[in-house]
């Protein structure tokens, strides 16, 4: 279960970070941080049903 809300903090803070670095606005933060949390927090998602699958 930690997985997807690791993904999901870890891509926020990647997204938030890398829209900053590129001098975005506050939207333009928020945008960036929600796309990568969203990608990540899928990633993790399918990392935890490959693992839970794969160990039946």
């Amino acid at each position: 279960m930690i997985f997807p809300l690791a993904g999901l903090v870890m891509g926020a803070l990647t997204g938030g970070m890398r829209a900053k670095r590129r001098g975005g606005t506050r939207a333009d933060i928020a945008q960036w941080a929600a796309v990568h949390g969203i990608i990540f927090g899928l990633a993790g998602l399918f990392l935890l049903i490959w693992i839970e699958r794969s160990l039946q």
